[in-house]
């Protein structure tokens, strides 16, 4: 055999084997702890997986000598023939592998893998949390109690839960109320140590402080970036890893008319968010100090919406910092920018001096 595909699933793995003509050389199913022993026994061939929980049996499969390629089930689907079944999807995959037009995903390191795992689950606990905060100023806005929108008015519906001298409460409903107050403290000190954890894997990563310091990115989205791209070099430029986020118009042309849309909103969705949220960041902090060190910055917030230029500048952002990883290199700071902040630094020594010699 030359070439497999391989359709992994919980327990049953299915086998498309085919010889350097393209004729089919096995066809069969395979235990979940018959598959590593069996691929053991073969000399090395191109075996293609679906990337989908397949990163370990990419890792399992390349120590024991195989050229293994992922390929996202989207970019598999147009070649299964009829009837979908483990069989065909086998064969599809067989079939997919040889493109050679086909994009493969680069299998990701261990590491790569907790620390995505790290950002999954404090995303996880994040969206309870705001499904409990939810929760309780419904509950309680049945009783006719509302608080003002913020952390602090959340705070204040939990006094007065906790206060038992307040009867606008049953005690069923306060027992319940208290419930879920316990659950929200809680989840906030989860949320708050996977914080913690990103920041010491950010702290231990040089490309991760590196990408910091983009004005917009931070550890979260460094630490994101560092694990989500196992190489930037297998997109060929910035351009091409802005259209993965999905930071790029959807296009709709035909007959040499191009018509492009709003953003494509395709590839990572958790990476797009915080791509938008740096830039809104940087945007707010502009229009609070100043969009003169930015010209740019500044002509389009003068002709586009906030949230339009946001997502320009987010295309930005995600050019320069797949720059700087593919390039290995630092960010240049704009001479604008470095003026500006030498003169925030003067004026702030300034300030100091004049503060001692006053005090002396």
């Amino acid at each position: 055999m030359s070439t497999i595909g391989l359709d992994i699933a919980k327990s049953v793995f299915q086998v498309h084997g085919v010889d350097a003509t393209g004729q089919v050389v096995i066809r069969r199913q395979l235990k979940r702890r018959h598959v590593l022993a069996f691929f053991q026994k073969l000399p090395p061939c191109l075996v293609g997986i679906e990337a989908c929980a397949s990163h370990h049996w990419s890792r399992e499969l390349q120590a024991l000598g195989h050229a293994v390629r992922l390929m996202l089930p989207a970019y598999v689907k147009p070649y299964v023939k009829r009837q979908k079944n483990d069989s065909t999807d086998a064969e599809a995959i067989c079939e997919a592998v040889t493109r050679p037009n086909m994009r493969f995903v680069p299998t990701k390191t261990v590491e790569q893998q907790s620390c995505l795992m790290l950002h999954r689950a404090r995303h996880l606990f994040i969206r309870q949390q705001t499904a409990v905060i939810n929760s309780i100023r419904a509950y309680l806005a049945e009783f006719g109690i509302v608080a003002p929108v913020g952390p602090r008015g959340v705070e204040q519906l939990l006094e007065v839960v906790a206060d038992t001298a307040d009867h606008r409460l049953p005690e069923v409903a306060r027992a319940c109320l208290a419930a879920l107050g316990g659950q929200l403290s809680a989840l906030k000190a989860k949320i708050l140590e996977f914080d913690r954890r990103i920041i010491a894997w950010h702290r231990s990563s040089a490309t991760s402080k590196r990408l910091d310091a983009i004005p917009g990115v931070g550890p979260a989205l460094a630490t994101a970036l560092v694990a989500s791209l196992a190489d930037p070099r297998a997109f060929r430029s910035g351009r091409d890893f802005s259209a993965w986020v999905g930071l790029v118009p959807k296009q709709n042309s035909s007959g040499g008319k191009d018509k492009l849309g709003s953003i494509s909103k395709q590839g990572d969705r958790y990476l797009r968010s915080l791509f938008t949220a740096g830039a809104l960041a940087v945007i707010r902090y502009a229009k609070i100090h100043g969009t003169d060190p930015r010209p740019w910055l500044t002509r389009l917030l003068a002709r586009r919406p906030t949230k339009v230029a946001a997502i320009a500048l987010a295309n930005k952002l995600a050019r320069m910092a797949w720059a700087m990883m593919a390039r290995n290199e630092r960010y240049n700071e704009p001479a604008a920018l470095a003026a500006r902040r030498d003169e925030i630094t003067l004026v702030i020594r300034c300030d100091v001096a004049v503060g001692r010699a006053n005090s002396t």
